[in-house]
């Protein structure tokens, strides 16, 4: 998004040759305000890319979307004091920006995809690419506005209105490219091929103005200069673009190894499964892993076994779409309904359709019983409760709460609407990240449960195989993998019974594992939690 730099607007109309025409005014000035109003929306489009890139290589989004958006900010003004050296030369040096700008915005998503695969490090690209674009976006409306009033008669009496104008076009366009990179772009094209589209975009954009317009102020040598600059531009980004599939390919394999099965981006995320003959499973979203063959009946073993001994006819899984928590509720006699609440439908289908993951599951999504409800879990959990629905056990196989995107699948508020919806007696079986390297995190969900008025019983499993990303493993700060799994135990009505035993279950003594400096875990109650 183009920011409001500190320039004059005062600028005498270039001499040479009466006023143009009304008309001509006219329809110079919707040209120029087209293109802001286009420069904008890839402007933004960059920001957005740069951030959900973040998110996904690095991890964390809101420690990432504050660098990029801080970084860029900053860029921005130093570019728009960069801009005045320019404004002698305002058509061929914007021509000339906008095709810059085109080639490192629409390369970025590339570059850092490849940074990550094969350096396995992302943050110095990440904050280079924001300084680059962030530097090229301050310098687009100082020089914007030296051409609009070069085409004006009255510059000075009408220096209100073009500056209004420009910025009207600004944030309608920055509003445009705000809502088309979620629901346009990133589902039709995904991250790689919107990136390339929006930079070809954006230098046809510059160099159609400057050469319509202002071509005949320009000298042959500085008209050839911008068609070469951008032609080259867009020849570079078609042949990338061209060869996106397979550069997505390559990365995948360097990312998840050889056996790349399945590989899709859903409406809202990315969704990969690996394996092969001999090889078990292994299901990532988004770059994390989230199922492992090799260990994950422990997981789910120690997840839903300690919270089916009681009542248990009526059970709703949060999460879980992969089918493997229904599975293990679906081995306990006595169920007679499994509702499942999930967010992304293409999950489900993977489960259901995909032939390693649907024996892993147990083809659980082929019992009668089991329905899914498709849609946001805190969402979903709040219907329920107004519905006045009633289970005897709710299992959360939710992502794992040190991720951001999660914290409010771990709130006060959240496990508030839970208990509505437990009968007497019910229970609830919370996955709390792991325990031995991040006691915090794991203490303040436990806490967080008993400021929402349940009696708890925190419960780890051992043997743990695998770690939570692709690649280099994000999972702990000296990055060695978590070695367990924690888990709660809850209920409204009593303390819910000793998981041990179930489903390799160990307890967790009173007081054992307290947070940061001895912090006791009694005091980590806070709805927003995380490391």
């Amino acid at each position: 998004m183009i920011e409001a730099p500190h320039v004059s607007v005062a600028v005498p109309p270039a001499p040479g040759g009466p006023a143009s025409p009304p008309a001509r005014q006219r329809a110079g000035r919707f040209l120029v305000l087209a293109t802001v109003f286009i420069c904008a929306a890839c402007g933004l489009v960059y920001e957005l890319e740069l951030v959900a890139l973040a998110s996904y290589l690095i991890g964390d989004s809101v420690t990432q979307a504050s660098v990029v958006l801080s970084v860029m900010v900053f860029a921005m003004g130093v570019g728009s004091l960069l801009a005045k050296r320019l404004r002698c030369r305002a058509a061929v040096g914007f021509g000339l920006l906008e095709a810059a700008l085109a080639l490192v915005g629409g390369s970025s998503a590339l570059v850092l995809y490849a940074t990550f695969a094969w350096i396995g490090e992302s943050r110095y690209a990440l904050v280079g690419f924001s300084l680059a674009i962030g530097v090229l976006i301050g310098a687009e409306m100082p020089l914007l506005m030296t051409l609009i009033q070069r085409i004006s008669r009255r510059a000075e009496q009408d220096a209100g209105g073009t500056v209004a104008d420009l910025f009207a076009a600004d944030y309608v366009g920055a509003l445009v490219g705000g809502l088309a990179f979620p629901f346009l772009l990133l589902p039709w094209l995904g991250q790689l091929t919107s990136a390339l589209l929006t930079g070809a975009v954006n230098a046809v954009a510059g160099g159609a103005l400057v050469l319509w317009l202002f071509g005949r102020d320009l000298s042959g040598r500085a008209r050839w200069l911008l068609v070469a600059a951008n032609v080259t531009v867009l020849g570079v980004l078609a042949t990338a673009t061209v060869l996106a599939d397979d550069f997505e390919r390559s990365v995948r394999r360097a990312v998840y190894g050889e056996r790349v099965r399945v590989a899709v981006q859903t409406d809202v995320q990315e969704v990969v499964l690996t394996g092969g003959p001999g090889r078990p499973p292994e299901l990532f979203l988004d770059g994390r892993l989230r199922v492992s063959g090799r260990d994950e009946h422990r997981y789910h073993r120690a997840l839903v076994h300690p919270a089916m001994r009681g009542t248990h006819a009526r059970v709703l899984v949060l999460g879980g779409g992969d089918g493997l928590a229904v599975r293990e509720v679906l081995r306990h006699g006595g169920v007679r309904s499994v509702t499942v609440f999930e967010l992304d439908p293409g999950v489900v289908r993977l489960a259901r359709h995909d032939r390693a993951l649907a024996r892993l599951n147990g083809y659980a999504y082929g019992d009668p019983r089991v329905r899914v409800v498709y849609g946001d879990a805190f969402t979903r959990l709040r219907e329920a409760a107004e519905r006045g629905d009633a289970y005897d056990v709710v299992v959360s196989d939710l992502p794992d709460p040190g991720i951001t995107a999660s914290t409010k699948l771990y709130s006060a508020e959240f496990y508030g609407l839970a208990a509505r919806v437990l009968s007497g007696g019910g229970r609830l079986a919370v996955h709390a990240g792991p325990m031995a390297s991040r006691p915090r995190t794991y203490w303040t969900v436990d806490a967080t449960l008993r400021s929402a008025g349940f009696a708890t019983r925190p419960y780890r499993a051992t043997g743990r195989l695998s770690g939570f990303a692709a690649g280099p493993d994000r999972s702990t700060d000296d990055g060695s993998a978590p070695r367990d799994w924690g888990f709660v135990l809850a209920s409204r009505d009593r303390v819910p019974p000793d998981p041990a035993g179930a489903g390799g279950a160990r307890p967790v003594p009173a007081g054992s594992g307290t947070g940061p400096a001895g912090v006791p875990p009694s005091t980590l109650v806070h709805p927003r939690y995380g490391e």
